[in-house]
């Protein structure tokens, strides 16, 4: 093989070695189908175990929904509230929670909830982290009292990072 070739041969192998690892990386960085069943399942568990009928709504990087599930008979007003939590959590990256109290009045952001098509600012949102502590998605839950979605959010959002 002469030394063209073989450079024309190693050029194209490093750059289907780079594709590769770049598409990777792009995978890596959303949760997958998988990932968010997991979530979602863990979060069912702790509902049942604790007796609070819920809805939950795991959306990806992008804040679009991956998976959702309405427990029989939780409310049908939290199918949005869930969702909207999810969207938010990774709309800001942040605890749902802990945006809220930076969105009372006088708080900085004070209104905040009011853009996006409707935000909630209060806790049972939760951004997903991977085992590298990239963020890729998040869940949503309600239908519980706040610190109850959030226990359960909590537990949907560590299920896939052991």
């Amino acid at each position: 093989m002469s030394l063209l070739k073989k450079v024309k041969y190693c050029v194209i192998t490093l750059s289907l070695i780079l594709s590769s690892n770049l598409i990777q990386a792009q995978i890596t960085n959303d949760i997958t189908h998988d990932e968010a069943f997991k979530a979602l399942q863990a979060a069912k568990k702790k509902a049942e175990d604790s007796n609070i009928l819920v809805n939950i709504a795991i959306v990806d990087a992008g804040a679009n929904l991956k998976a959702f599930i309405r427990m029989d008979e939780s409310f049908l007003g939290s199918i949005d509230v869930a969702i909207k939590k999810a969207k938010t959590a990774r709309y800001f990256n942040i605890d749902t929670g802990k945006l809220g109290e930076l969105t009372q009045p006088g708080g900085i952001i004070y209104n905040i909830e009011h853009s996006n098509g409707g935000l909630i600012t209060f806790p049972g949102g939760l951004p997903i982290k991977n085992k590298d502590g990239k963020i890729i998605g998040a869940i949503g839950v309600s239908g519980g009292t706040i610190e109850q979605d959030r226990a359960i959010a909590s537990v949907g959002a560590k299920a896939i990072t052991y």
